[in-house]
C-alpha cells in the first residue's frame, strides 16, 4: 500500500514557494524604502540643522571663510557617514552594518599605516585652523626659514619668502617645532644695540637715542622708548634701545628700524659721539733673512 503524501502536493509547493518569494521581495523593497527614506530625512535634517550649528560655532571662534571651508567639509563627511549608518540600522540591516564596520576598521588601519604623514599633516592642519597660531598675511619664522603666509590648507601651508620664493611646507613642520609669529599681536617691540666709545658721554648718547625714537612717526609713545646699558665690550659700550611699533609687518619692521638707526647714527656724527670698531694691536718682531748672495 502506497504512503500518503504530506502537504498540498506540487501545486501547493509552488504556491508556497511563490508566497515566500513575494514576501521576501516585499521585505527587500520595504527595507530599501526605509533605508532611502531614513537617509534622506537624516541628510536633510543634518544640512538644515547640524551644519548651520557647526558654521556658527566656527564663526564664534573667529575663523574666516577660508578656514571654515575645509572644516565644514569634514563635518559634511561625518554627517554623511552617520546618516548612512543610522539608515542601515533603521532598515534592519544590522548584520550588514556590522560587517561593513569591520571592513571599514580594517581598511582604516591599513590606510593609516600607509598614509601616516598625510594623516599627521591633516591633523596639524585642523590644529592650525582651530588654534590659529598664524593667519594668511602673517609674517612667520621657523627653523631657518621666514616669510609671509599666502595659503593654508589641511595638508600644507604656502609661504612666500622675502626673496620672493614660494615654500610649500607640510603642516606638521609648523606645529611640531617652535614657530615665531612676530605680528600675532597689535604691537611689536624692536631692539637695537648702539655701541659708543668708552670716552663718550653715556647720558648724552642715551638722550639722542630716545629723542630720535620720539621724533619718528612710526614709533609709539606708549609704551615709551627706553635705553639700557647692556654691554661693556672690548672696544665699545653697548646701549640697547627698545622701541614699539603698531600694526607690525615685515616691511614696517625693516623700514622703521633702518630709518631709526640711520637717524641716530647721523645725530651721533653731529654730536661727535664715536661708534667704534674693534682695534687689534700686533706685537712681536720680524726677522729678515737674506737668501743667496750678491751678483759679481
Amino acid at each position: 500500500m502506497m504512503p500518503l503524501q504530506s502537504g498540498l502536493g506540487p501545486i501547493g509547493n509552488f504556491i508556497e514557494d511563490n508566497t515566500d518569494l513575494a514576501i521576501g521581495t516585499i521585505e527587500t523593497i520595504s527595507g530599501i524604502l526605509i533605508f532611502v527614506g531614513a537617509f534622506v530625512v537624516l541628510y536633510i535634517l543634518g544640512r538644515a540643522v547640524v551644519l548651520p550649528i557647526v558654521r556658527r560655532i566656527l564663526g564664534r571662534r573667529g575663523l574666516d571663510e577660508h578656514a571654515r571651508k575645509p572644516l565644514l567639509k569634514v563635518a559634511w563627511f561625518v554627517l554623511l557617514f552617520a546618516a548612512i549608518a543610522i539608515a542601515f540600522g533603521a532598515a534592519g540591516y544590522g548584520n550588514f552594518l556590522s560587517s561593513l564596520a569591520v571592513i571599514a576598521a580594517a581598511a582604516t588601519l591599513a590606510i593609516g599605516f600607509a598614509l601616516q604623514d598625510v594623516i599627521k599633516n591633516f591633523v596639524s592642519g585642523i590644529f592650525i585652523f582651530s588654534e590659529k597660531p598664524f593667519r594668511i598675511g602673517d609674517w612667520i619664522e621657523w627653523d631657518d626659514h621666514s616669510g609671509v603666509v599666502e595659503d593654508i590648507s589641511l595638508r600644507v601651508t604656502r609661504v612666500r619668502t622675502f626673496d620672493n620664493e614660494l615654500l610649500t611646507v607640510a603642516n606638521s613642520e609648523l606645529t611640531n617645532g617652535v614657530l615665531k609669529n612676530p605680528v600675532a599681536k597689535d604691537q611689536l617691540r624692536l631692539k637695537f644695540t648702539f655701541g659708543i666709545g668708552y670716552d663718550d658721554d653715556i647720558d648724552a648718547a642715551t638722550e639722542i637715542v630716545v629723542e630720535e625714537a620720539e621724533a619718528h612717526d612710526g614709533i609709539l609713545d606708549d609704551p615709551a622708548p627706553s635705553v639700557r646699558l647692556t654691554e661693556l665690550g672690548d672696544s665699545y659700550v653697548g646701549l640697547q634701545s627698545r622701541i614699539w611699533i603698531e600694526n607690525p609687518s615685515r616691511s614696517d619692521f625693516v623700514g622703521i628700524r633702518g630709518e631709526y638707526v640711520q637717524s641716530v647714527k647721523e645725530r651721533f656724527d653731529e654730536e661727535g659721539i664715536d661708534i667704534p670698531y674693534p682695534h687689534r694691536t700686533l706685537t712681536g718682531g720680524v726677522d729678515v733673512v737674506e737668501v743667496g748672495g750678491s751678483a759679481d
